[in-house]
């Protein structure tokens, strides 16, 4: 599938394969419920495969250079190269730009300019199998064997669940090993069985197992053969009954001497013995009593195996085989329909519709159930052993064949799971959360395999999606690796530069880390940097200004850093409104002063009417809780009152409750947090009467807390920063364990 999917993307057809590839055979139709199946295909997959390097040449046959090859080596690029080339570096994301130059390159020949272009696009886009293909091509054609080999092992380490790049690289290695030398069919040998232990258990992996049991065969190893199609028996895949039919006609055409193994033939050959020499005997009886009288029985040959007992020892075999069939065949049966609504398994840049994303988490959802269920429930043929039955030898060596026979079970599944998840990691490499569910699956089984899935997210396949990178630092930092977990970050924050989220996560792991004055360090530098951005300056002035005051427990640090804030950005209300906070939470008979000066300062700003108001009630409210002259209550508030008066009808519209609700449901910090929170507590004791005191003024100031303190909830959030769903708690920064 990888294949199809790189045609299509690239426009292109692959280069024509040798014929040792066209091994498929045309699907037997299945039993149902199953509908008919589909025309065969493969696809590709994840997880780093190890293979060999490349033999000497001393292993190779001998391959002319290629005069053209070396002709455009020493000359210049073609013509358009630099000017298609600009283009992909200046967006490398438009992946139309390199399949513009890749075809370019490949109308052209020039292996230079083909070889530098398909090295760059492979870096970015690993799992197009068909360019992989097409590279070792190119170097083969340019006679180098050597590097031909290379680029199919970088691929397949890339990408190993590609069935048709395992093909591709036996089919080079069968064209360019000399297989007089007593090594090259173990080498050949040894590739297949990585190929088959990488992606055997793909549901569309036949035509890789047929061609291992073909080259078996050719190499007139046909016990061999017959341990192929037994082993792929066991498979779950698209063209099972195929296996089974080679299977039979494999050992009806061979003598089962030449098909079986020894130990196998041996057993079944005494067995079906002993069963012919019953049937003669009983035979010979019913004969006896019917032959003349002094006519001897016929002797029978001793030696030579009859045609009789061959047939014999075929028909245990098939018997033996055919509960192995039926048993996988239940299994297809199990997995035919999540695999058919399966439409696309190959990787392409375009985005995948939600009926395809619900179909991978369905069958994903369904594998796990599988695994889950197996390892929890005994099988039918399990008995329980009784509690109260007292253990015997033979029990005990009774439990441990069962344990064992689980723990087989319970690793195939699991093998299994995982396969599921590199196949859905192709056609959705592009989306973060079959990433973070595989990580997931993974992380309770081995850290440094889900560490290593991460690696492979972040850095090969979503280099500019910042959540799943942080999820990687909260990764490594809740498993102790600080020192990876800031590289991540800073990594990150160089590849993405000018995102807040990312400078705040670096400020806080310090922070964690017991590194106080690192984390001031970053918000400093983010503050002196966003200076000719006077919004996001603000943002990092006020973090900077609550580290300061609430963990390192410098108020008067954190006034200057708002105070210096505020002369870049005098009419930015957060700033006003922190300050605000910040002279109320000190000494209330200090802080007096400095509060109402905080207030008139605001006043005096370009704010809106609501944020004035809101300042002047705080300012208010403050004075009324801490001030011991009831003079200056009433001063304070008169000055409200005026406001009030001047601002028209925003008063009217305070006491209405009349706020926009998107305002007020924003929340900036704890502080504005607590102030919505406290919107439902109301002042209910008006103040006394004071001799010689304007009794209006007096009636209004009791008045003021019924609209005072839902204004408290119309101080915005982070959406005017278009800092939207800022810490993304339930996604990414604490992912679910």
């Amino acid at each position: 599938m990888a294949a199809e999917g790189c045609e299509e993307m690239s426009g292109n057809g692959v280069l024509e394969e040798s014929s040792a590839m066209d091994v498929t055979e045309a699907p037997p139709p299945p039993p149902p419920p199953p509908p008919p199946p589909p025309e065969a295909s493969e696809e590709n997959g994840g997880a780093a495969v190890a293979l060999e390097a490349p033999a000497g040449p001393d292993n190779y046959s001998a391959a002319p250079a290629a005069a053209a090859a070396a002709a455009s080596e020493e000359g210049a690029l073609p013509a358009d190269f630099e000017r298609l080339w600009k283009a992909t570096q200046d967006n490398p994301q438009d992946f139309t730009s390199w399949t513009d130059l890749l075809q370019y390159c490949e109308h052209e020949g020039h292996v230079v300019a083909s070889r530098r272009a398909l090295e760059a696009f492979l870096v970015r886009y690993p799992l197009c199998y068909g360019y992989w293909k097409k590279f070792a091509d190119l170097e083969r054609r340019a006679g180098d064997n050597n590097k031909a080999e290379e680029v199919c092992i970088r691929g397949l380490q890339a990408i190993p669940l590609s069935v048709d790049l395992w093909i591709h690289y036996v089919n080079l290695l069968l064209g360019i090993l000399d297989m007089n030398l007593p090594d090259s069919a173990g080498r050949i040998r040894s590739v297949f069985e990585k190929a088959v232990a990488a992606c055997g258990l793909d549901f569309h992996s036949d035509r890789l197992w047929d061609l291992y049991m073909e080259w078996e065969k050719e190499q007139d190893n046909m016990r061999s053969a017959a341990a192929v199609l037994d082993r792929v028996l066991r498979v779950p895949t698209q063209l099972y009954s195929s296996h089974y039919e080679k299977l039979k006609e494999h050992l009806n055409s061979r003598p089962p001497k030449d098909v079986l193994s020894s130990e196998e033939y041996e057993e079944l050959r005494a067995s079906c013995r002993q069963s012919q020499k019953a049937e003669r005997a009983e035979q010979a009886q019913e004969a006896e009593e019917e032959r003349p009288p002094g006519e001897e029985e016929p002797a029978t040959p001793e030696g030579a195996d009859s045609e009789e007992l061959m047939q014999k020892i075929r028909d245990q075999v098939l018997l033996r085989r055919d509960k192995v069939y039926k048993d996988n065949e239940d299994e297809v049966r199990k997995r035919w329909n999540y695999e058919d609504a399966i439409k696309r398994p190959y990787f392409h840049v375009r985005p995948l519709d939600r009926l395809q994303l619900r179909a991978w988490h369905t069958y994903l959802d369904w594998e796990i159930a599988e695994l889950n269920r197996d390892t929890r429930e005994p099988t039918p043929d399990q008995d329980p052993q009784d509690p109260n039955q007292e253990s015997t030898e033979e029990s005990e060596v009774t439990t441990r064949r069962q344990e064992a026979s689980d723990d087989a079970a319970a690793a195939q599944g699991d093998y299994r799971v995982r396969i599921l998840f590199e196949r859905c990691l192709i056609a959705c490499c592009l989306y973060e959360e079959f990433w973070t569910r595989y990580i997931q699956y993974l992380e309770p089984q081995s850290v440094e395999e889900a560490r290593a899935v991460y690696r492979r997210a972040c850095e090969v396949h979503l280099p500019n999606k910042p959540n799943i990178h942080m999820q990687w630092a909260t990764f490594e930092e809740r498993h102790g690796n600080l020192t990876e977990a800031r590289r991540v970050l800073e990594a990150l924050e160089k590849t993405v530069p000018g995102l807040a989220v990312v400078r705040i996560r670096r400020a806080a792991l310090e922070r964690r880390a017991g590194q106080l004055d690192q984390s001031e360090a970053l918000l400093r530098e983010a503050v002196a940097e966003s200076k000719e951005r006077p919004t996001l300056h603000a943002f990092y002035s006020i973090k900077l200004a609550r580290l300061l005051h609430k963990v390192a427990r410098n108020p008067d640090g954190a006034r200057r850093v708002l105070q210096e804030a505020l002369e870049i950005s005098p009419d930015n209300d957060k700033l006003h409104l922190n300050l605000l906070d910040l002279e109320s939470s000190g000494d209330p008979w200090a802080s007096a002063e400095a509060v109402q000066e905080c207030v008139a300062r605001a006043l005096a700003a370009s704010l809106t009417p609501q944020v004035k108001l809101l300042l002047s009630q705080r300012g208010l409210q403050f004075t009324e809780e801490y001030s011991d002259s009831v003079r200056s209550v009433l001063s304070v508030y008169e000055a409200h009152q005026k406001l009030l008066d001047e601002l028209g009808g925003t008063k009217r519209d305070a006491e209405n409750g009349d706020e926009d609700p998107e305002k007020m449901s924003r929340t900036d910090d704890g502080s504005s947090a607590a102030a919505a929170a406290a919107s439902h507590v109301a002042v209910a004791t008006p103040a006394p009467p004071v001799m010689g005191a304007d009794t209006s003024a007096q009636a209004g100031y009791g008045a003021y807390s019924s609209w005072y303190q839902p204004q408290y909830a119309g101080y915005g959030g982070y959406g005017n920063y278009g800092y939207q769903n800022t810490w993304n708690y339930n996604q990414g920064y604490y992912p679910p364990s």
